[in-house]
């Protein structure tokens, strides 16, 4: 039995986690075995400069904090070693970081993760990390709005190039052929 220090901590450190796993938009699960120093120090830094959170902490204490979350079917995901990454700001960016280097780092493998307090699975967190980030979504939803007055306006410029060299009839007519 644990002494009454170490239990506390224990469960200072489940209380944390469990208000972070509550808060985070989505998680992913890696398993690091055979980084190098160099390969996790990267890693980490690009993390830390994307708001992503990265932790390793015992199966046992993260399982009971994402099941006091909310989270459950995470159990497969949580064996042997397993670090999580985590973002409050953003769904998409953890999954597309964290796979960026499981990509460029072949010992490092996913394992899973949580979307919306569900668990996801590897090609789910693949999927999630092929959308596009919300600036390009934006100019795509942009580009959605403004084609159809785009076109308008072409038409309309060229009706008016048209009625400038005959009569309005015949230029409505031709740019409805056209």
């Amino acid at each position: 039995m644990p002494s009454k220090k170490v239990l506390k901590a224990k469960q200072d450190v489940v209380a944390g986690l469990t208000d972070e796993f509550r808060q985070a938009q989505s998680i992913v699960f890696a398993d690091y075995r055979g980084l190098t120093v160099e390969q996790d120090t990267a890693m980490r830094a690009a993390l830390r400069k994307a708001g992503i959170s990265y932790q390793v902490v015992k199966n046992t204490l993260s399982g009971r904090a994402l099941k006091d979350a909310g989270v459950d079917g995470v159990e497969n995901m949580l064996k042997g070693p397993t670090a999580i990454a985590y973002s409050k700001d953003d769904v998409v960016i953890t999954a597309k970081v964290v796979k960026e280097y499981a990509d460029k780092y072949e010992k490092m493998t996913l394992k899973g993760g949580v979307l919306e307090g569900k668990a996801i699975s590897v090609d789910d967190v693949g999927r999630l990390a092929a959308i596009p980030p919300k600036d390009v979504l934006y100019g795509q939803v942009v580009f959605g709005l403004i084609s159809p007055i785009t076109c308008l306006a072409i038409a309309l410029n060229a009706i008016r190039e048209k009625m400038e060299g005959g009569s309005v009839e015949t230029a409505a007519v031709e740019v409805a052929a056209e």
